[in-house]
């Protein structure tokens, strides 16, 4: 294995060759490879949903290409190379498991507890002043949400049952019936960052329960106009639903 990333290596560099590289890859910087890296992280994630390994294989390879061309930008500026990177997250994970690296684990030690203690002492060594602090920016609004309410709920900023966040949802659905054009915006933010609350009340990842009704969705109104033979779009509202109503019990059945 270590010839084969040995190898990867030396592509990178020959494709960032200030004299012999490619065009394209030599112009590159962080900030442009940014998108291409959020791209391949969620081909990773359309390739295991779908559950094919080859897939899954040829796109954990476009990943890591990602990683090996950030460092290979880095290592030229001087900042840190390939090995840098390997030894800060093999460091990391060492740190992270001391039952497993370093001292045994001991009756009754909460793991959970442990793994965001540790979090938060490495965050703090960055100078991370707020619980807020580290939650990427660049993460999916849905699951960023998800991420900001979990850590100010774990220095007790949180409901405690699910009667506060449900009432809360219903009080922006309200606002946002009320709000004019000029507040619509805001409020619409505001429900979604309510229902994501109430969500994570019940236990559940509100990115992947979104993911699954986009999945689900997408499947019944497939079935919906497989069912109109071509003429979904002519059909009224009314008969829209009724196939609708059908590709549900279908399912049930």
């Amino acid at each position: 294995m270590t010839g084969q990333l040995d190898r990867l290596l030396r592509i990178m560099a020959t494709l960032r060759d200030p004299e012999n590289g490619c065009d394209w890859d030599r112009a590159q910087r962080f900030e442009t490879i940014v998108p291409h890296t959020i791209e391949e992280a969620y081909e990773v994630a359309d390739a295991v949903a779908r559950g094919d390994i080859e897939d899954i294989r040829d796109e954990l390879g476009d990943l890591l290409f990602q990683v090996v061309f950030q460092a290979r930008i880095a290592e030229e500026d001087g900042q840190f190379g390939f090995d840098d990177v390997a030894r800060s997250i093999a460091d990391k994970l060492e740190a992270r498991h001391p039952h497993i690296f370093a001292e045994a684990e001991k009756p009754g030690d909460d793991r959970e507890a442990r793994w965001e203690a540790l979090k938060a002492a490495e965050r703090a060594d960055k100078g991370a002043t707020s619980a807020l602090d580290g939650v990427a920016i660049a993460l999916p609004a849905l699951m960023r949400a998800d991420k900001l309410q979990k850590r100010a709920a774990r220095v007790g900023f949180d409901w405690p049952d699910r009667a506060g966040p449900a009432a809360k949802l219903a009080e922006e659905m309200s606002e946002l019936a009320e709000a004019d054009a000029a507040g619509r915006f805001e409020e619409a933010g505001d429900l979604l960052f309510a229902a994501v609350n109430l969500v994570r009340a019940y236990g559940i990842a509100p990115e992947d329960a979104l993911r699954a009704a986009n999945a689900k969705f997408e499947r019944r109104f497939r079935s919906m106009e497989a069912m109109a033979a071509g003429d979904f779009g002519e059909r009224t509202l009314e008969e829209q639903e009724a196939l609708w109503q059908a590709v549900k019990a279908a399912e049930r059945s």
